[in-house]
């Protein structure tokens, strides 16, 4: 399953596919950026080789769309990541699939429910002094 998650509206969009090499993930920017046409996309993303495929070459660049990558082992900063937890929640755990249609079925249906239910996703704390700081504060004693 290729993913991706739309911060403004919370929906996703995916699609699954046999494999998930560089041919794959190229065609899911190509779909992204059909999807959002005339903005800058940013797709975070970890270290899966595929992403860093030189297949994928300079397709994003020239596309308007910058990949950012996140530290190795940091795959918990991306948003999605909590997506997929309750994805496997919901959807495979305590499950015996009898084959890929029927656990693709799955998922399907409960990213339909997902969707209808989903509400934008917002930055933390909007308000937080924090976001004004632009150093630390001196540590106190």
């Amino acid at each position: 399953m290729l993913a991706a998650l739309a911060l403004p509206s919370g929906r996703m969009y995916y699609r699954i596919r046999p494999r998930k090499r560089s041919r794959e993930f190229l065609h899911q920017l190509k779909a992204m950026r059909s999807r959002w046409p005339g903005e800058k996309l940013y797709v975070v993303l970890d270290n899966f080789s595929p992403h860093r495929h030189p297949s994928v070459g300079d397709w994003p660049a020239s596309n308007d769309v910058e990949l950012v990558f996140l530290p190795t082992y940091g795959s918990w900063l991306n948003w999605i990541e909590s997506e997929f937890a309750a994805l496997r929640y919901f959807a495979l755990n305590g499950t015996d699939h009898r084959n890929h249609a029927e656990q693709n079925s799955a998922i399907a249906t409960y990213m339909r429910w997902r969707d209808a239910h989903v509400e934008p996703k917002i930055t933390f704390a909007p308000d937080s002094p924090i976001r004004s700081w632009t150093e630390y504060p001196a540590k106190v004693a």
